[in-house]
């Protein structure tokens, strides 16, 4: 049954006396602006109990797995835990719109494009993957708050791309954060529930992110099905293991042969490979590395690698394999295939490249025919592209 109250932030009555103890309304927007005596300016009837009315902010892969589960959540009449479902997302040069968009279109949904967010009233917001900053006077519009769904175990990745630098990073435990939005700076927030998981060995951030996404999801639901309550038991972020996680640029994928070691590389690899492919530099062309494997001890053993003098960079193609090996700071690490003006295999960037460069210079050595670290520009132009291509593939 529906049960409806007047001015959320008002005194109840317990056992025929005033009970003064701040409602879990008030309790959700606490440290945030509002009247003196605590009291809601508006005149609008907040629901204690579910089916809420839910606006959801969202953009990507992540964020739509938890739209979907509260659709499911919103269609299954007999639970009624949501009432009312809308959306919010960000304006994409892809004409279908980012992956929120797609499936609130397909689900018929109402849909808004920020800072458009409609006119409704709503129980609570939740954010999953948005990446604006939220004001106070839009969280106050939600007698409950804000809720958001955070791919790691905060405080641990503050920021717009935990999972990127969680295996960037090589970390061995992960989870999702669900906490309260709280204006002027991103991911601060009380935590009402956090669950941690291993990090699958040699994940990447693509699979992981398929994982954290389900995970956030079931999370979701069960925090708003005891919303009041979580909200009464969150707790603060504590200020020790505080870590940014800050958005990725292009120069990001451009491999430094001489500072990192293979491990290093296919954590890189692993972290932004399905976004954006690593770069470098073969005789002042850019030169993209589609597919990296890990050398095995038989190719290693090979007489081949030890027979010339090798520097961090230098490209040697293994015929029994089919890969092109590139030493970098501590090892070798494998290339499969490669993009130079179009996709090439291994075995066709030997014919075509290397393998006539070596006839030309018959005396040189493989220090001397090289993969170099390529140093792009630092322009916001640069970045601007990245995040376009970023959100195209969304």
């Amino acid at each position: 049954m529906r049960v409806l109250v007047q001015r959320c932030w008002g005194p109840r009555l317990v056992g025929g006396a005033v009970d003064r103890r701040p409602s879990p309304q008030r309790r959700a927007l606490a440290g945030l602006g509002g009247s003196a005596d605590g009291k809601d300016d508006r005149d609008a009837r907040v629901r204690e109990k579910p089916p809420w009315r839910v606006l959801f902010f969202g953009t990507d892969r992540f964020a739509r797995e938890a739209l979907r589960a509260l659709h499911v959540a919103r269609e299954n009449k007999e639970e009624e835990l949501i009432d009312r479902l809308e959306v919010v997302t960000v304006p994409s040069p892809s004409p279908k719109g980012l992956s929120v968009k797609q499936y609130a279109v397909q689900c018929q949904l109402p849909v808004y494009e920020w800072p458009d967010v409609g006119s409704g009233e709503f129980d609570v917001g939740v954010v999953a993957s948005f990446g604006r900053l939220l004001s106070e006077a839009l969280i106050l519009k939600f007698p409950y708050g804000i809720l958001n769904v955070h791919p790691s175990c905060l405080p641990r990745w503050r920021g717009p791309a935990p999972i990127i630098h969680t295996v960037l990073h090589g970390d061995v435990v992960t989870g999702v954060t669900i906490m309260q939005i709280r204006p002027k700076r991103f991911d601060i927030g009380p935590v009402l529930k956090q669950e941690t998981i291993p990090v699958p060995p040699k994940s990447t951030a693509k699979e992981l992110e398929a994982v954290l996404s389900r995970l956030g999801a079931n999370m979701l639901i069960s925090v708003l099905k005891n919303l009041p309550e979580n909200l009464n038991n969150g707790r603060q972020q504590p200020t020790e293991g505080v870590t940014y996680a800050p958005k990725i640029s292009a120069a990001t994928s451009c491999i430094k042969w001489e500072e990192q070691t293979s491990e290093q590389i296919f954590r890189l690899y692993r972290a932004i490979g399905d976004i954006i492919p690593l770069q470098t530099l073969w005789m002042e062309n850019t030169i993209k590395l589609l597919d990296l494997v890990e050398v095995n001890s038989p190719v290693l053993a090979d007489p081949m690698l030890t027979r010339h003098a090798v520097i961090p960079g230098s490209v040697i193609y293994h015929k029994q394999s089919q890969i092109l090996l590139v030493y970098c700071k501590d090892g070798w690490i494998g290339v499969r295939s490669v993009m130079l003006k179009k996709t090439l295999t291994a075995t066709d960037f030997y014919n075509g490249y290397l393998h006539p460069w070596y006839q030309k210079n018959s005396q040189a050595q493989p220090s001397q025919c090289r993969f170099q670290t390529l140093r792009l520009p630092s322009k916001k132009k640069q970045e601007k592209k990245f995040v376009a291509v970023q959100q195209c593939i969304k």
